[in-house]
């Protein structure tokens, strides 16, 4: 029997399940009433983690959820092709093909070999869990020409070897490789 857990015990990144859909905590406010009798009250935004929506609700304190089957399993990317993208389970080493909708705009900053984590929800696989950064080779990228700094961007258009097009400083060059944060694409420095 799965554990149950209560409104009121769910922070961020907690994971639980609600009407038989897994969803991940984004973020939890609890209020509690000033007059008496009133009920504590729990709002979360959450993200449903089959479809990537996110929603806010509000419970009661005392509502429970069970914890859901979710399995994280480590794998390595290894290419993609018209009928998915393949990976190799790190475990037992089988290789296991998920459908374009389920990797959806990843391979942006997977390269082969990269390890990321899948995760399963009964079984079945339902998303990729990348790393927080990745390290890629800038493929292209504008040069910097003197006074570009003076509209107070100080950056330029680059476009990685994965084809993903970011905004770099003005003194990254062609063939140097940086690190990219996964969770909002943007340069987080040279690798």
């Amino acid at each position: 029997m799965a554990a149950l857990i209560e409104a009121i015990n769910i922070k961020r990144k907690t994971v639980f399940e609600f009407e038989n859909t897994p969803f991940s905590c984004m973020d939890a406010e609890i209020s509690t009433p000033t007059a008496r009798g009133g009920q504590t009250l729990v709002r979360l935004k959450m993200r449903n983690l089959l479809t990537s929506a996110v929603s806010d609700k509000t419970f009661k304190a005392g509502e429970k959820f069970k914890e859901p089957d979710l399995q994280f399993v480590p794998v390595s990317y290894l290419y993609s092709d018209r009928d998915g993208s393949y990976f190799l389970d790190q475990e037992n080493f089988e290789t296991l093909i998920l459908p374009a909708e389920v990797v959806g705009n990843a391979l942006d900053l997977l390269l082969e070999g990269t390890l990321l984590n899948i995760n399963k929800y009964n079984g079945n696989p339902i998303n990729l869990q990348l790393p927080m950064f990745v390290e890629l080779k800038v493929a292209e990228t504008e040069l910097a020409v003197r006074g570009d700094t003076s509209s107070g961007s100080g950056t330029k258009m680059a476009t990685l070897e994965t084809g993903l097009k970011i905004r770099v400083p003005l003194f990254i060059k062609q063939g140097e490789s940086v690190r990219i944060s996964t969770e909002d694409r943007e340069f987080s420095g040279r690798a």
